[in-house]
C-alpha cells in the first residue's frame, strides 16, 4: 500500500470508528427509553439490563452504519479539501477517482460484512432480545403488564389479559382501573372483571402470586348445556370490595432467562430461513384463497364447475342431446318467467316475503363472511410481504452502504468544510431523507401498495443518481449547485424572443 493510501485510509477509519462510537451511544439512549418502564425498578439486576443492552445493539446497525459511513466520508474528504491537502493531490496529479481507491475497496469489504452482520448477527440479536424480554416477564409479572393496552399475563393455568391505566409504587406492585378478561381452556373471554384498584403481593418463599382487586364488579357470561337455555345469553354478575385471584407461578421459578423459544418474526430470521418460509407462506395464502373462493361459490349456487367428460360416451350425448333439444325448446317456450317479478309473481302471495328474507339472508350472510376473511387474508399477505422485504433489506443495507460513500465523498470535496459542523448538517439531512423514504415505502410494501423489491431498494436507489452526479462534479471541480448554466439559459431566451420581435 502506499504511502498516500495509507494516510487517507487511516484519516477515514479514525472518523469512521469515531463516528460510530458517537452514534451507538446517541441511537442506544434514544432506543433504550422506549423499554426502560418495562425494565428499570422491577429487581432485574444489572446483569439482566446489561444482556438486554448488549442484545439491543446489534439491531441498531442497519440505522447506525450507512448514517457512519455517509458522516465519515464526508468529514474525512471535507478536511482534506479545508486543509488544500486535494488542491497538493491534484497538483500532483492524483484525481478524485485516485484518492478513493483504497477507500473503494475499504467499503466493498465492509459491504460484506454488512450483510454478514445483517444475516447472521441481527436475527440472533432480535431473537435473543425478544425471548429475554418475555422471559423476564414470567419471572417479573409486573413487568408483563404495560400502561394502557391489554397484554397477555402469562403464569395462570387459565390465563388472562390485563389492562391497567397506571402502574406505581415498589416494583410497579400497585395498578389503576384494573380491566380484567380470564380465559377459558378453548382460549374464550367470557369473564370480565373490573376494579377501581389493584395490588400484586408475592414472596420469595411462595410459589404464588396473589393480585388482589378492590371496589369493582365481575361478569361471567354462562354456557348452559341445553341449546334451548343458550337462546336466553344468561350470565352473572356481582359487586365486590376485596376480590383475589391467585397465580400458581410454580413452573417459573426455575425459568432460563437465555432459553431461547420459537422464531415468530421475519427480523428473527436469515437469508435461507426467509427464502423457505417465504416459499411456503406464499403456497399457503393460494391455497387459502382458492379454497375460500370456492366455498363461497358453492354456497352462491353459481358458477358451477363443468364436469370432465368421457371421450367414449361423447357420440352418444351428441344423439342424446339432439332427442332431448325439441323437448327443452317446448319447455323454454311454455316458460313464462324471466325476472324476479315473474318468480315472485308465480309464487303464492304468503311465500313472497319468506322468499325475498332467505334471499336477504344469504346474501348478508356471504357479505359478513367475505369481509371477515379479506381482514384475515390481508393479515397473511401483510405477513408475506414482511417477509419478502426483510430479504431484500438484508442485500440493500450491504449496498447502501457503498452507494452512501460515493454521495458524502465527493460531497466533502465540494463543500470543503471539516470538522461537526456543516458536515454534521448535511449528513444528518441526507441520512434523514434517506431514512424516511425507506419507512414509508417499507409501510406502503407491506401493505401491498408498491413492489416488496422496490419497497426494500427504493431508498438506494434514489441514492445512486446522487452518488453519480456528485462524484462527476467534484472530479470536474463544480460546485454543489451550478445556477450558471441556468442564468445563461434564461439569457440566450430572452436575446431571441428580442430579435424575434425587431424582425
Amino acid at each position: 500500500m502506499k504511502i498516500l493510501d495509507q494516510y487517507i485510509l487511516t484519516r477515514f477509519l479514525y472518523n469512521f470508528f469515531s463516528a460510530f462510537f458517537i452514534l451507538i451511544v446517541i441511537f442506544i439512549f434514544q432506543g433504550i427509553w422506549l423499554f426502560i418502564d418495562d425494565l428499570a425498578g422491577k429487581g432485574l439486576g444489572i446483569v439482566i439490563i446489561g444482556k438486554f443492552i448488549f442484545y439491543f445493539i446489534p439491531t441498531l446497525v442497519d440505522k447506525v452504519l450507512p448514517l457512519t459511513v455517509l458522516l465519515a466520508s464526508i468529514l474525512t474528504f471535507g478536511t482534506f479539501a479545508e486543509n488544500y491537502e486535494f488542491a497538493a493531490m491534484k497538483a500532483s496529479g492524483i484525481s478524485l477517482q485516485r484518492g478513493m481507491r483504497s477507500l473503494i475497496v475499504y467499503v466493498i469489504l465492509l459491504g460484506g460484512v454488512t450483510f454478514f452482520f445483517a444475516n447472521t448477527v441481527i436475527p440472533k440479536s432480535e431473537q435473543k432480545m425478544f425471548n429475554l424480554r418475555r422471559n423476564i416477564a414470567k419471572v417479573k409479572p409486573a413487568a408483563a403488564i404495560t400502561e394502557g393496552i391489554f397484554s397477555d399475563f402469562e403464569g395462570t393455568g387459565e390465563g388472562m389479559n390485563i389492562k391497567v391505566d397506571k402502574k406505581y409504587g415498589e416494583q410497579d406492585r400497585f395498578l389503576d382501573n384494573v380491566i380484567i378478561h380470564k380465559k377459558t381452556k378453548q382460549s374464550v373471554n367470557n369473564t370480565v372483571i373490573k376494579a377501581k384498584e389493584g395490588e400484586l403481593i408475592s414472596s420469595e418463599e411462595s410459589n404464588i402470586i396473589q393480585l388482589v382487586l378492590k371496589d369493582g364488579h365481575y361478569y361471567e357470561e354462562l354456557k348452559p348445556k341445553g341449546s334451548k337455555d343458550r337462546k336466553k345469553h344468561p350470565f352473572a354478575k356481582s359487586k365486590f370490595e376485596t376480590y383475589s385471584i391467585n397465580i400458581d407461578i410454580s413452573e417459573l421459578n426455575n425459568q432460563d432467562l437465555e432459553e431461547d423459544r420459537n422464531i415468530t418474526t421475519d427480523k428473527m430470521k436469515n437469508v435461507s430461513r426467509l427464502i423457505k418460509d417465504i416459499d411456503s407462506i406464499g403456497k399457503n395464502n393460494v391455497e387459502k384463497v382458492e379454497a375460500f373462493s370456492k366455498n363461497i361459490v358453492n354456497r352462491m349456487g353459481a358458477f358451477p364447475e363443468a364436469k370432465p367428460k368421457d371421450s367414449t360416451l361423447i357420440k352418444a350425448q351428441r344423439i342424446t342431446a339432439a332427442v332431448n333439444d325439441t323437448i327443452k325448446k317446448e319447455k323454454i317456450a311454455n316458460d313464462t318467467i324471466k325476472t324476479v317479478d315473474d318468480l315472485l309473481t308465480s309464487l303464492p302471495e304468503w311465500q313472497h316475503l319468506q322468499v325475498v328474507n332467505n334471499a336477504k339472508t344469504t346474501v348478508t350472510s356471504i357479505l359478513t363472511t367475505v369481509v371477515t376473511k379479506k381482514e384475515e387474508l390481508q393479515k397473511r399477505f401483510k405477513f408475506y410481504n414482511s417477509h419478502i422485504l426483510s430479504l431484500h433489506k438484508k442485500y440493500a443495507l450491504a449496498f447502501s452502504c457503498i452507494i452512501l460513500f460515493f454521495v458524502g465523498a465527493p460531497l466533502g470535496a465540494i463543500i470543503r468544510k471539516g470538522g461537526l459542523g456543516l458536515p454534521m448538517v448535511v449528513a444528518i439531512m441526507l441520512f434523514l431523507t434517506y431514512y424516511f423514504i425507506g419507512v414509508f415505502a417499507s409501510n406502503y410494501a407491506k401493505e401491498g401498495n408498491i413492489s416488496n423489491i422496490l419497497g426494500a431498494w427504493l431508498p438506494t436507489l434514489i441514492m445512486l443518481p446522487l452518488g453519480i452526479s456528485l462524484t462527476r462534479r467534484a472530479t470536474a471541480d463544480k460546485g454543489l449547485i451550478g445556477f450558471g448554466h441556468i442564468v445563461d439559459g434564461i439569457k440566450n431566451l430572452f436575446k431571441k424572443k428580442e430579435k424575434a420581435s425587431k424582425e
